[in-house]
């Protein structure tokens, strides 16, 4: 199954003990508390249950939703 920028989303959200709504697109999700280990954590998930490519550092030098979008194959 192809990962979709809601899927990422609720994701972050779930990993920030947040309401998907109250994740912005287009902010740093640093700022939010989101840390290299959730990252990596994500990554590690999106790889087993959708197949992502992306490595831990091309997310986490861009940690914004809509950044990750492409990284991780997911079209608008």
């Amino acid at each position: 199954m192809a990962l979709t920028l809601d899927q990422i989303r609720r994701d972050v959200a779930d990993c920030l003990g947040e309401e998907p709504v109250d994740i912005p697109l287009d902010e740093n999700l640093v700022d939010y508390g989101l840390d290299s280990i959730r990252i990596m954590t994500l990554v590690e998930r999106w790889r087993r249950e959708h197949g992502v490519e992306a490595g831990f550092v091309d997310l986490a030098e861009r940690p914004a939703i809509d950044a990750w979008a492409p990284l991780l194959g997911v079209t608008p």
